[in-house]
Protein backbone atom coordinates (compact mmCIF):
# COMPACT_ATOMS: atom_id res chain seq x y z
CA UNK A 1 0.00 0.00 0.00
CA UNK A 2 1.01 3.16 -0.87
CA UNK A 3 1.34 6.11 1.96
CA UNK A 4 0.59 9.43 0.39
CA UNK A 5 3.50 11.94 1.33
CA UNK A 6 3.76 15.70 1.55
CA UNK A 7 6.89 18.11 1.21
CA UNK A 8 8.01 20.50 3.88
CA UNK A 9 10.29 23.47 3.74
CA UNK A 10 12.27 23.44 6.81
CA UNK A 11 14.76 26.83 7.45
CA UNK A 12 17.24 26.58 9.58
CA UNK A 13 20.17 28.66 11.48
CA UNK A 14 23.17 26.16 11.21
CA UNK A 15 23.95 23.54 8.90
CA UNK A 16 25.17 21.45 11.75
CA UNK A 17 21.64 20.65 12.27
CA UNK A 18 20.93 19.09 9.35
CA UNK A 19 21.26 15.16 11.23
CA UNK A 20 19.05 16.43 13.38
CA UNK A 21 16.26 17.21 10.49
CA UNK A 22 16.84 14.11 8.98
CA UNK A 23 14.98 12.12 12.22
CA UNK A 24 12.10 13.99 11.06
CA UNK A 25 11.48 13.09 7.55
CA UNK A 26 13.15 11.65 4.28
CA UNK A 27 15.56 14.26 3.66
CA UNK A 28 15.72 15.09 -0.21
CA UNK A 29 17.47 18.17 -0.48
CA UNK A 30 19.61 20.88 1.90
CA UNK A 31 20.76 24.19 0.50
CA UNK A 32 24.03 25.35 2.64
CA UNK A 33 24.06 28.33 1.44
CA UNK A 34 20.29 29.63 1.60
CA UNK A 35 19.67 27.14 4.65
CA UNK A 36 16.75 25.50 4.04
CA UNK A 37 16.20 21.66 3.76
CA UNK A 38 13.29 19.62 1.87
CA UNK A 39 12.01 17.04 3.77
CA UNK A 40 8.96 14.54 2.59
CA UNK A 41 7.25 13.44 5.91
CA UNK A 42 3.66 11.54 5.74
CA UNK A 43 0.48 13.31 4.93
CA UNK A 44 -1.56 12.18 8.14
CA UNK A 45 1.07 13.17 10.17
CA UNK A 46 2.25 16.69 8.93
CA UNK A 47 0.95 18.71 11.69
CA UNK A 48 2.13 17.30 14.51
CA UNK A 49 5.96 16.72 12.84
CA UNK A 50 5.29 20.57 11.57
CA UNK A 51 4.89 21.88 15.44
CA UNK A 52 7.83 19.71 16.28
CA UNK A 53 9.65 21.34 14.27
CA UNK A 54 8.39 24.84 15.00
CA UNK A 55 9.85 24.09 18.60
CA UNK A 56 13.37 23.50 17.96
CA UNK A 57 15.46 26.36 18.65
CA UNK A 58 17.72 26.24 15.43
CA UNK A 59 14.39 25.90 12.97
CA UNK A 60 13.47 29.58 11.86
CA UNK A 61 10.06 28.70 10.32
CA UNK A 62 8.56 25.66 8.10
CA UNK A 63 6.39 25.59 4.88
CA UNK A 64 4.51 23.29 3.33
CA UNK A 65 4.66 22.37 -0.39
CA UNK A 66 1.70 23.00 -2.45
CA UNK A 67 2.60 20.42 -4.95
CA UNK A 68 -0.41 17.31 -4.05
CA UNK A 69 -3.00 19.84 -4.30
CA UNK A 70 -2.14 21.34 -7.84
CA UNK A 71 -3.35 19.60 -11.23
CA UNK A 72 -0.94 17.87 -12.82
CA UNK A 73 -2.92 16.93 -15.85
CA UNK A 74 -1.31 19.20 -19.22
CA UNK A 75 -3.49 19.87 -22.08
CA UNK A 76 -2.21 19.00 -25.78
CA UNK A 77 -1.89 22.73 -27.30
CA UNK A 78 -2.37 23.19 -30.95
CA UNK A 79 0.48 24.67 -32.94
CA UNK A 80 -0.18 27.92 -35.11
CA UNK A 81 0.03 26.68 -38.69
CA UNK A 82 2.99 29.53 -39.67
CA UNK A 83 5.30 27.41 -36.84
CA UNK A 84 3.72 24.29 -38.32
CA UNK A 85 5.38 24.96 -41.53
CA UNK A 86 8.19 25.84 -40.64
CA UNK A 87 9.26 22.55 -38.78
CA UNK A 88 8.33 21.07 -42.20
Amino acid sequence: MRVSRQGLVVWYKHKKNLRQIRRYGHLIYASRRLKFALIYVNRDEIEEIEKKLNKLPFVKKTERSYRPFLSTNFENVKMDEAKLYDYK
